[in-house]
């Protein structure tokens, strides 16, 4: 993006007011997911991005969400309250809807509900949560609970907007890495999303900024505050060297800017891409652009892992290791490797079949095996964007 005098004026204290200028689906119907592409409008912003940064985004809160906790409190919205580290007082509605967070209760939220419920059982059942050999339980229990279970199911427990809006964290930004080069599209930003649905102790779930995109945004309309968060993840600096990109479902965005980069530099490299999600016919993100980068050799090896087409689920692990030779030859040939996407499984699993495939392929112990990995991420050859 071209560099604009506003350039300073924007940043995650002051976010842009981007505009949504294009939604299409990526999943197919039958899948399981809701995978979407979004095209922001970044012009006038004066904010620049490079290939491997992120985009912050704020989303808001669902209406339906905020009026029931409203209704629950006995409030009108008007009520002026202070949230937790502010100090300027804002209407309860307000906080509610884009300030603070209506996710993620703590043992913390069931001690102060506990002390101000008034009906026996309630208290009683709330106290047995706190037990020392309760923790599984209460785990449990808070993991299927947002803010508005608490006031509906324990009704005796009052709190006026102040005392129950303290209670609760600031609505942070959502990070969601870029999926377009800005030497192919200087003035827009694409993201690959998956908008999170789920159901808990018998209510509808959803994921607060996925779904603020995706149901509470009017294309071109609807002003969307964001910020481009920079990244130490980004291609090779150095064109010629090849680059292998590990990017199962979203973790593929990316790795779909990488590839516009690297053909727009026209860089010698290779590029290998190892693509998974659940199934080929309805999870395969960017299809047709990966097949016309094939086709133009331009994508020079791409390895799929569909983990509910067949019996056995196979991952993208499951590919590097079958592919232990040439992805060693690589890779000791000075090849530069990325993995983007979950970082509790997939990225562990990941890292643990490279350690295996260097030591095994490049003939090494585990320590030395270790050791090179380590040289790797030092020279920057290894980098994770995982979340």
């Amino acid at each position: 993006m071209s560099v604009d005098p506003a350039a300073s004026l924007y940043s995650k204290d002051n976010p842009f007011p981007a505009l949504v200028t294009e939604t299409r689906m990526l999943s197919k119907p039958g899948s399981s997911k809701d995978t979407r592409h979004f095209v922001i409008n970044m012009s006038g912003s004066g904010l620049t991005y490079k290939t491997g940064d992120s985009l912050g985004v704020f989303g808001t809160n669902r209406q339906s969400e905020v009026d029931e906790i409203m209704a629950l409190l006995g409030a009108t919205g008007e009520e002026m309250v202070t949230p937790i580290r502010s100090e300027t007082p804002i209407p309860l509605h307000s906080a509610l809807s884009t300030g603070l967070d209506l996710d993620g209760p703590t043992r913390k939220t069931v001690e102060i509900f506990a002390a101000k419920v008034t009906d026996a059982a309630q208290k009683t059942k709330l106290e047995a949560l706190l037990a020392p050999e309760a923790k599984e339980e209460l785990n449990q229990f808070l993991h299927e609970r947002n803010f508005v279970d608490f006031l509906a199911e324990y009704p005796s427990a009052i709190f006026t907007p102040q005392e129950f809006t303290v209670m609760l964290r600031r609505l942070m930004p959502r990070l969601y890495s870029i999926a377009s080069s800005p030497r192919v599209y200087p003035n827009e930003i694409h993201l690959t999303i998956a908008v999170v649905r789920y159901f808990t102790n018998q209510r509808d779930r959803v994921g607060v900024c996925s779904t603020f995109l995706s149901d509470r945004t009017e294309p071109s309309a609807t002003p969307v505050p964001v910020f481009v968060s920079h990244s130490h993840f980004g291609p090779p600096e150095d064109s010629t060297k090849d680059c292998i990109m590990v990017g199962p479902g979203t973790g593929i965005a990316p790795f779909r800017a990488f590839m516009q980069d690297r053909v727009a530099l026209n860089a010698p490299g290779r590029n290998w891409v190892f693509f998974g999600d659940q199934k080929r016919a309805t999870d395969y993100l960017y299809e047709e652009e990966w097949a016309d980068y094939l086709a133009r050799k331009q994508l020079h090896r791409l390895d799929h892992a569909w983990s509910r087409d067949q019996l056995m689920k196979i991952y993208v692990q499951d590919r590097m290791r079958e592919n232990a030779g040439e992805l060693w030859s690589w890779i000791k040939g000075g090849a530069h490797f990325y993995v983007c996407g979950d970082a509790k499984r997939m990225a562990k699993d990941v890292d643990a079949a490279l350690h295996e495939i260097i030591a095994v392929e490049g003939g090494m112990d585990s320590v030395t095996a270790t050791d090179y990995i380590k040289q790797m991420k030092k020279d920057k050859r290894y980098q994770r964007d995982v979340y």
